[in-house]
C-alpha cells in the first residue's frame, strides 16, 4: 500500500502545524529530510531540510506499525505554522515518494487494519464534528466501543440462532432439531426487542447531535421572532409590526450548558387565505409534530383565551404525549400583569430582554429530564438507523417462519439478511462505494 502525506492540522497561520505520513516507506521518505529519533526513542528534534536548505526546526514522532493510529508505520513532523512552512515541507515529502491523502484515508486504513471498526470510524468523524459537549460525549461514548459492544452483542446472538439452525440442515436426512421452536422464538423476541430499542433511541441521539428541536409558535405579532433573536443574542429574524412576515420556519442552534438546542421559528398560526402563508402555517404544524419542547408565544396584551384555543386546536391534530409545552407570555412591559394555566408560563419581554434567564433554565431542565430517561447507549447515525430497520424487518420475518414452523434452510435466510444488513454499521460487510461515501466526509489529513 502507498505511503500518504497530509497537512493533518487545520488550514491557516498558526503557532504549529502538524504533517503526517504513514505506509511502510514513511520512515524512510522522513529521514530524506530530517534526523530520524535514535534507536529507542520515538520523539525528537530535527531540522528539516530541503534542496540542501533548512527549511524549518521541527519535532518528529514515530509511530512503530502496528502501534499506530492507522496500523502502519506513521510520523508526524510538527513545524512552525507559516503556511510556505507548511506547503514546501508536504510538497518535499510529495516529491519524495509520498502521495497526497485523500479525505478521510488515515482513518479508512485505520478501519481497513482493524484497528477501529466501521462504526468507531464515523464516530471520529463526529468527534471532529462536534460543538458542545452532548455531541463530544456522545461520539466518545462510540469512539471507545460502546455502541459497537452493544452491536457485537447483538451480531453474535445471531450467529448463534443461525448455527442452531445450519447445524439442523447438516442432519436434515435424519430429521434432527437441535433448538427447540419455541426457545427460538423467545431468542429472536428479545432481539428484536433490542434492535427496536436501538433504533428508538435515534431522536434522543440525533437531537443531542443536531440540537433539542424546539418549535416556537404561536399568533401573528406575537413576538416569535422577536424571542428567537433574544434568544440567539442576534437579529436573526425579521421582526415587523405587519402580520404574517415569518412565512417559513427560521432554524438556528444555541447552547445551554453543554446541551444544544435546535430552535425554529415559525408562521404565525391564523386562518389565512394567502396560499404562500398557508403552506407556512402547514410547516408550523409539521415543526409542532418534530418538536420536543413547544414555546407558544402569547401577546400579553390579547385575551388569554387566544392562547389556550390555538393549543386546543393543536392537541386534537396531534397528541402532545412526551412533549414539554411551555406558554410565554411577552410583551410584558406593556401590560404587567399575568396569567396562569394548566402549562407552565413564562412572563418575560423580549425587546426588554426581561424573563429570559427563567426561560433558558427551564429549557435546560426539560432537557435533562429527557436525558435522565435516556438510555446508556444512543443512535446518532442515519445510515445505522436504516440498516436497524432492515434487520428488525428480517426479525419479523424470522419468528413468522418459526411461528409458522418453516423448514430451516427458508428461516436461515431471513437470519443471514439481519446479519448482512447488522455486518453494514461495524464493517463486517462493506463495499468500496458505502466506504468512499462514508470516509468522503472526512477532512483531509484525518
Amino acid at each position: 500500500m502507498s505511503t500518504i502525506a497530509a497537512i493533518s492540522t487545520p488550514p491557516g497561520v498558526g503557532g504549529i502545524a502538524v504533517v503526517r505520513l504513514s505506509g511502510t516507506d514513511a520512515f524512510t521518505i522522513a529521514a530524506k529530510h530530517l534526523q530520524l529519533p535514535h534507536t529507542g526513542r520515538d520523539m525528537g528534534f530535527s531540522l528539516f531540510r530541503h534542496n540542501d536548505d533548512v527549511l524549518d526546526e521541527v519535532v518528529v514522532s514515530l509511530f512503530h506499525s502496528p502501534h499506530s493510529y492507522t496500523g502502519e508505520d506513521v510520523v508526524e513532523i510538527s513545524c512552525h505554522g507559516s503556511l510556505y512552512v507548511q506547503q514546501t515541507l508536504l510538497q518535499a515529502l510529495l516529491d519524495s515518494g509520498a502521495r497526497l491523502a485523500e479525505p478521510g484515508e488515515f482513518t479508512r486504513r485505520a478501519f481497513l487494519n482493524g484497528k477501529l471498526n466501521l462504526s468507531q470510524a464515523e464516530a471520529v468523524a463526529d468527534l471532529i464534528d462536534s460543538t458542545n459537549a452532548a455531541a463530544h460525549s456522545l461520539a466518545v461514548s462510540q469512539l471507545r466501543g460502546g455502541y459497537a459492544k452493544e452491536l457485537e452483542t447483538l451480531r453474535q446472538q445471531l450467529i448463534d440462532l443461525t448455527a442452531l439452525l445450519e447445524l439442523e440442515l447438516d442432519f436434515s436426512d435424519e430429521d434432527v432439531e437441535f433448538a427447540d421452536r419455541s426457545q427460538l422464538l423467545s431468542l429472536v423476541s428479545q432481539t428484536s426487542t433490542r434492535v427496536n430499542a436501538l433504533r428508538e433511541s435515534f431522536h434522543m441521539g440525533n437531537a443531542l447531535k443536531r440540537g433539542i428541536p424546539v418549535a416556537i409558535i404561536g399568533r401573528p405579532n406575537a413576538g416569535k421572532s422577536s424571542l428567537l433573536n433574544a434568544l440567539l443574542r442576534d437579529n436573526r429574524a425579521i421582526v415587523s409590526d405587519i402580520p404574517g412576515t415569518t412565512r417559513d420556519t427560521i432554524e438556528e442552534t444555541f447552547v445551554i450548558n453543554g446541551t444544544p438546542f435546535r430552535i425554529i421559528d415559525t408562521a404565525g398560526l391564523r386562518h389565512s387565505d394567502d396560499p404562500i402563508e398557508f403552506l407556512g402555517i402547514q410547516r408550523t404544524i409539521e415543526t409542532v409534530v418534530q418538536a420536543d419542547i413547544i414555546l407558544y408565544v402569547h401577546d400579553a396584551t390579547q385575551p388569554f383565551v387566544q392562547a389556550l384555543d390555538d393549543l386546543q386546536e393543536l392537541q386534537d391534530i396531534r397528541s402532545f404525549d412526551g412533549k414539554h409545552i411551555f406558554i410565554v407570555h411577552n410583551k410584558i412591559d406593556l401590560v404587567p400583569e399575568t396569567l396562569t394555566a394548566t402549562y407552565r408560563t413564562f412572563p418575560i419581554s423580549a425587546k426588554e430582554g426581561t424573563g429570559l434567564d427563567a426561560l433558558t433554565s427551564a429549557l435546560a431542565k426539560a432537557a435533562q429530564t429527557d436525558l435522565a430517561q435516556a438510555p446508556d447507549v444512543m443512535l446518532t447515525n442515519v445510515r445505522h438507523y436504516e440498516a436497524l430497520g432492515h434487520v428488525e424487518q428480517a426479525l419479523l420475518h424470522v419468528a413468522k417462519g418459526l411461528a409458522d414452523q418453516l423448514p430451516a434452510d427458508l428461516i436461515v435466510i431471513d437470519l443471514r439478511d439481519a446479519l448482512h444488513h447488522l455486518g453494514t454499521i461495524t464493517g463486517q460487510v462493506t463495499s468500496d462505494e458505502v466506504l468512499g461515501t462514508i470516509f468522503s466526509r472526512f477532512c483531509i489529513g484525518k
